[in-house]
């Protein structure tokens, strides 16, 4: 074992492999760090697979049925995923699976699959489905089901789209499964190829997590924006097929979506420029450089109008934040890094230090940027497992991490104050009214009461016996129930 782990002054070793991915922040930044690549075997990455990937890019679209081809733990595992909200149907909360067993794998599972297609047919004769999407595991990988050939067979038999999505998990990384999933939303949209062309946007990588998406729609509407389709947070089959009509293609979401783009470019001959929504500096930003793209002078105008009048009433919010968090320490670790670089400026209007930015996804010219904005010493990672992600947090002494549903009960084993800033939330961090909510958030958390308690008991019991400790921490458990409850 002692021979590919590197010894560290502290109590932590560090998997050699690992080294070139994880840098710290010099004033000169010039930094390399290793990225885009495959996991190092036994890591535990928090990472997901290439199946999940596809699937947290296509679950949105509100009036598709989504029918994992594979273990019912697939489909279980990415059941209702994202905090989505839809104005159209219902449908995509709900998850199919084929539910591969034994016997499936030694004689082949397409007909179970022909079977699944036909049931959900059937059972919806008087609201038929538009779309259906089939998601291949790795099982289906393993055991080469054609369920390309299935589905040909079955849109020519029922007359709907029935789209397979190339993703058996073992097969790459999550940024693999992006890929797969803007493939067949590609193949959803050349029916429509030749659609005239309107002076309008498509939205892409928004998933309308906790309605972001019509708060930054309404922003559009006050400025006079188009808006054709969203890609894919409140989709819907009608909209997308209408995408290739329009003029612009806006990113947030570059992981994930800046595929799409760059395919509807050479296919569809739609520019794209990358926006983030997350912060008022990235916020105003995205509006004015959308304004400019699409509009004329007045259109300029109203945005710039519109920017003046929200931003003002938004500073005013953000005073009282400020003056809190000064100084405070954050440690981030999320998906990709569009969302990382945001958080950074986020961190730094409200007077923050930033010690460690990692992400899951992110692209050297990610990092490039991450440089420059981050302060001298932050620790930078890419693909992080627990193990770093414990060590820094501890060494650099951040007061909160932001990151997803993985890293919430590692951040509070440790005592730390945490913000989810993942696909599962409920509460809007997008937009003018996002940085509010984002702010007053890691105010909570940073400010809460609750940590002084917990560094109260880690110093008396520091040494004792397990037994007497958990004595303790029944008194101290009910001071903080009583605590919340006030």
């Amino acid at each position: 074992m002692s021979s590919i782990y590197k010894k560290e002054p502290t109590d932590y070793t560090i998997i050699q492999e690992r080294n070139k991915s994880i840098a710290k922040n010099t004033a000169n930044n010039i930094v390399s760090i290793t990225c885009d690549s495959d996991s190092v075997a036994g890591t535990v990455s928090q990472r997901a697979c290439v199946y999940c990937g596809a699937r947290v890019v296509l679950n949105p679209i509100t009036d598709a049925y989504h029918i994992v081809h594979g273990p019912i733990g697939c489909a279980s595992y990415t059941w209702d995923i994202r905090g989505s909200l839809s104005s159209h149907s219902e449908i995509y909360r709900n998850s199919f699976s084929t539910d591969i067993q034994e016997k499936d794998v030694i004689f082949g599972g397409e007909k179970k699959l022909e079977a699944a297609i036909a049931e959900i047919i059937e059972k919806n004769r008087v609201n038929p489905p538009k779309l259906i999407f089939v998601y291949a595991t790795c099982i289906i990988g393993v055991i080469g089901d054609d369920i390309e050939a299935v589905c040909k067979r079955a849109e020519e038999q029922y007359g709907i789209r029935v789209i397979p999505v190339k993703s058996p998990g073992f097969a790459g990384n999550k940024k693999d499964g992006y890929k797969a999933a803007c493939n067949s939303l590609m193949t959803l949209m050349k029916q429509s190829k030749n659609l005239q062309k309107v002076k309008g946007i498509n939205f892409l990588g928004d998933f309308n997590l906790a309605g972001e998406m019509w708060l930054i729609n309404n922003y559009f509407r006050e400025i006079g924006i188009q808006v054709v389709s969203t890609f894919t947070g409140d989709a819907c089959y009608d909209n997308l097929i209408k995408a290739p009509s329009a003029s612009l293609n806006i990113v947030q979401c570059a992981g994930s979506m800046t595929y799409l783009a760059k395919q509807m470019q050479k296919q569809f001959e739609i520019p794209f420029i990358k926006i983030s929504f997350f912060g008022v500096e990235d916020t105003s930003e995205s509006l004015l450089k959308i304004a400019r793209h699409i509009g004329d002078e007045a259109l300029i105008k109203r945005a710039e109008k519109f920017i003046l009048g929200i931003k003002e009433k938004t500073e005013k919010e953000l005073l009282y934040y400020r003056k809190r968090l000064h100084n405070r320490r954050a440690a981030i670790y999320v998906g990709g890094g569009f969302k990382a670089i945001s958080l950074i400026k986020q961190f730094n209007d409200l007077g923050m230090k930033i010690v460690i930015v990692g992400t899951q996804t992110g692209k050297a010219e990610d990092y490039e940027e991450i440089y420059k904005l981050a302060d001298e010493g932050t620790m930078i990672l890419d693909d992080s497992n627990p193990y770093e992600l414990e060590k820094f947090i501890k060494e650099t002494g951040a007061d909160i991490l932001v990151g997803g549903v993985k890293e919430r009960p590692l951040a509070y084993k440790l005592g730390l104050a945490f913000c989810d800033h993942n696909h599962e939330r409920k509460h809007p961090l997008a937009g003018y009214e996002g940085a509010i909510n984002f702010a007053k958030e890691i105010d909570e958390s940073i400010n809460s009461p609750i940590w002084s308690f917990i560094k109260e008991i880690d110093s008396e019991t520091e040494g004792i016996e397990d037994d007497v400790r958990d004595i303790f921490q029944e008194v101290y458990n009910e001071k903080i129930v009583k605590l919340m409850k006030v």
